[in-house]
């Protein structure tokens, strides 16, 4: 297949494009993958859905490519094309680009794909699927927007290919795409015959409630093609295959495994090296009042303080640039390349500022970047990704130009919070540094990203800060072979659910009447129409705030185990049962009316908490590679909902819970590794004098003349009573400036803004 590449690059900060052409050949899986599906529709038509697990590297946008091109020229005994379109699909706002120019790029008839990606509206979705075009490129969420407003389907028949399927096809965006594209016809009929109605019946009295039960389970003309690395439980359900083997289980239709792809080279094993660190820490309370605090709140709140104390920042930013340094930069010929991925944006951003501190302080020659949505405000300044990022000559590096900008040689470390954990494909990517608790699906996808070849990269390297590696080994086993599905779901799971809704006595049936009266009905809903709507569900906000806190969160828990399960089943099977669809339409609106869980979980202990003593040491290192002979894993499909297990009422006192904490990170602590930097800081906040001498004093005269007196005082008496604490203080001059520097830095700062709010 020959296949046109388009490569860009930034010079003077405007991007300039290169395109290049080349023949590409399939490989044996791809090749046997896409023979495969071609030769299963032939003889069984559209209607039927196939699950293709495919490893990362096993070429999947090269293998997607192939199968759209070979369905859009399907055709049957009649010579008739079997389908009307090929769809395929992805689940990201923005179009992965990759998959996007891999199809486009082949080389094909003018007008045969139409690429609907960001830059273009669902409209133009619309137009292309009323057209009948063959090869249509778009992502889940445009279709909610026009899944009303096609022409009429009931003599078209679409393949859709998912790249990357996931748990969002039960969402809302599938949904919708499977209204607008089924035709449903069969489900009409089997309805009515359920309810004992001719069609024309059913059709007179339709609302929308039926029109989404018609949608539901599969569909004579759509055929879905899912791929994925790394399936759950409901993927494999929704469109795996039933297993010849336990004949109520599920398989998927094609594998290429993790294990066949790192035995044939054509990605690395992750796991071969992995370090781990332990962090050992004790925490004491810092004021007299020992208050009953919520004990998983609070526990939260004494956790996080830690992770986001700035000691803690620092030790393991020295940890992260020497590794770098000794490690990363003399891999891949000196190009390689590291990724640190945090738990929050706040933590992403301070890491950002106190790696680049520690670089400059040390005259490193390591460039930065930072991955992170929206705006960050560590309490004082407002932060955003583009805000920070930007090159030599002063050009803001774009959020869409961060990826081939990383490419460059000029940058050696990507500090992420919650962004390119998936789909982002960096070769060089070789060390990533870890301090966010990562589980499941979400552990190997992360890692995964470090598994690209490249020439001279012969390895990979984690250091891991958080999880545990027996833990990281066990997600890895899920996806190294096949995976399975033990059995299918049980429906009743449903109603049982329901039942232990209504158990609440929170609503009842005249509420959801009253409900649907507004919300389905077929005009516009106005202004007046929402107020109404918020009135109905006030007295129901009511109740459920009276209730004890443990019961809210059981609460809760089942309304959204509910509504998340129901939405799989219904893709998977047609239960017809209206009450059960005016159910959920209700309590999916209900869910969003409850009192934010954020709001309910907020809890001050400023002011209350000292890290006193804190240790990071190695306490793992080498390999957590699999066995090649492991098993097939078994995914296993719940058997009940059960919404206990956390226990919100409880109460306990603070000092309780600070020494369970402590308890769990215990360590052997010498003097030395006392928290210096916090009994300074302390001392130099609470200073009356320094505070009066940051407000009339300019910050240049305060940082490099006033203060150093000040916090030189203060050190010595530091160390006339915590000698070997602050022993280190004294003997390094460096580590001395950058420890006042930082306080002065602080102090001046938090003065003068509390000037100015309170002024």
């Amino acid at each position: 297949q020959k296949t046109t590449e388009e490569e860009v690059i930034f010079k003077n900060g405007e991007e300039v494009k290169k395109t290049k052409t080349k023949i590409i050949f399939p490989r044996y899986h791809q090749l046997d993958v896409v023979r495969k599906l071609v030769d299963d529709v032939k003889k069984n038509g559209s209607g039927h859905n196939y699950l293709i697990q495919h490893s990362a590297g096993s070429g999947k946008s090269n293998s997607i490519a192939w199968l759209a091109y070979q369905l859009s020229e399907l055709h049957d005994e009649n010579n008739k094309p079997i389908f009307t379109s090929i769809i395929v699909v992805n689940d990201r706002t923005v179009l992965d680009r990759q998959t996007q120019d891999t199809i486009y790029g082949f080389d094909h008839v003018t007008g045969v794909v139409e690429k609907i990606d960001d830059k273009k509206k669902s409209s133009d979705l619309k137009n292309a699927i009323n057209a009948g075009k063959k090869i249509i490129i778009t992502t889940l969420q445009k279709f909610p927007h026009i899944y009303n407003e096609l022409d009429d389907n009931s003599n078209k028949r679409f393949a859709i290919i998912i790249d990357e399927a996931h748990s969002s096809q039960s969402g809302k965006s599938a949904q919708k795409l499977k209204i607008a594209l089924a035709n449903t016809a069969d489900a009409l009929r089997e309805y009515a015959e359920l309810e004992e109605k001719t069609e024309d019946e059913i059709l007179d009295a339709q609302d929308e409630i039926v029109n989404q039960m018609l949608s539901h389970g599969k569909h004579k003309n759509l055929s879905f093609f899912a791929f994925t690395a790394t399936p759950k439980q409901n993927t494999l359900e929704q469109f795996g295959e039933l297993n010849s083997q336990s004949k109520k289980g599920f398989v998927p239709f094609h594998v290429y495994s993790m294990r066949q792809a790192i035995e044939e080279g054509f990605i690395l094993d992750v796991l071969k090296n992995y370090i781990h660190y332990k962090t050992y820490y004790k925490i004491v309370k810092d004021s007299a009042d020992n208050p009953e605090v919520p004990v998983n709140r609070a526990m939260k709140e004494i956790i996080q303080y830690k992770e986001l104390h700035q000691h803690n920042i620092n030790e393991k930013s020295k940890i992260i640039v020497e590794t770098y340094r000794n490690i990363t930069q003399h891999n891949i010929g000196g190009k390689a390349k590291a990724m640190l991925v945090t738990a929050s944006r706040l933590h992403a951003v301070m890491y950002y500022q106190t790696i680049k501190k520690y670089i400059e302080e040390n005259n490193y020659d390591i460039n930065l970047l930072i991955a992170f949505s929206g705006e960050v405000d560590d309490g004082l300044e407002n932060y955003t990704e583009e805000k920070i990022n930007k090159r030599n000559d002063g050009t803001i590096i774009r959020e869409k130009q961060l990826p081939n900008e990383f490419h460059k040689d000029k940058y050696g470390l990507l500090i992420v919070a919650e962004k390119y954990q998936t789909g982002f494909d960096e070769p060089l990517l070789h060390t990533m540094f870890v301090d966010k608790k990562l589980k499941g699906i979400k552990a190997v996808q992360t890692l995964s990203r470090l598994n690209r070849i490249y020439p001279g990269k012969e390895d990979t390297f984690i250091l891991d800060f958080v999880n545990d590696p027996i833990d990281i080994q066990r997600y890895f086993e899920d996806y190294y072979d096949s995976t399975l599905l033990d059995e299918s779901i049980d429906v009743n799971i449903i109603y049982d659910t329901k039942i232990m809704l209504r158990s609440y006595n929170l609503y009842s049936e005249e509420d959801i009447d009253a409900f649907l009266n507004i919300f389905m009905k077929k005009e516009e809903q106005s202004a007046s129409d929402l107020g109404r709507l918020s009135s109905l569900m006030q007295p129901i906000i009511n109740r459920y705030t009276y209730l004890p806190e443990d019961k809210r969160f059981e609460f809760t828990r089942t309304l959204r185990n509910f509504n998340k399960w129901y939405a799989y089943i219904v893709q998977i099977t047609r239960i017809f049962d209206k009450d059960l669809q005016r159910e959920y339409t209700f309590t999916k609106y209900l869910d969003k009316m409850l009192p934010s869980a954020k709001q309910a979980e907020s809890i001050n202990l400023d002011g209350k908490l000292k890290l006193e003593y804190y240790r990071i040491s190695k306490d793992f290192e080498g390999s957590i590679s699999l066995s090649p002979d492991i098993e097939p894993a078994e995914l296993k499909n719940p058997k009940e909902i059960n919404p206990d297990g956390i226990g919100y009422n409880e109460d306990d006192l603070l000092d309780n819970l600070i020494n369970k904490i402590n308890e769990q990170n215990k360590g052997v602590f010498r003097p030395e590794h006392r928290v210096m930097v916090e009994i300074l800081h302390k001392r130099t906040q609470n200073n009356e004098t320094i505070k009066k001498q940051a407000m009339n004093y300019d910050e240049e005269m305060f940082l490099n003349s006033i203060f150093p007196e000040s916090f030189g005082k203060i050190a010595q008496e530091c160390y006339e009573e915590h000698t070997l604490a602050f022993a280190k203080l004294f003997k390094d001059e460096q580590f001395y400036k950058t420890i006042m520097t930082t306080i002065g830095q602080e102090i001046y700062n938090r003065t003068r803004l509390w000037s100015e709010k309170v002024g």
